[in-house]
């Protein structure tokens, strides 16, 4: 059997989690993981952009 979390189960853990840690601290946390997942897309669109790149100057090269 697949393991299901659904919203109750969810709202839950969020108020745990609240209560654990604070809620100052799970929005340092949430800005801090935001942060890492938008340097992360960064990192990937800027080695797509240097392949694209390199592959246009190969391209040009063989010409």
């Amino acid at each position: 059997m697949p393991f299901r979390i659904g919203l109750p189960e969810l709202l839950i853990l969020l108020v745990i989690i609240v209560l654990i840690f604070g809620v100052g601290r799970v929005s340092k946390i949430g800005g801090e993981l935001g942060g890492a997942i938008r340097s992360f897309r960064k990192g990937l669109k800027d080695n797509d952009d240097t392949a694209e790149k390199k592959n246009e100057i190969d391209a040009k090269d063989d010409k």
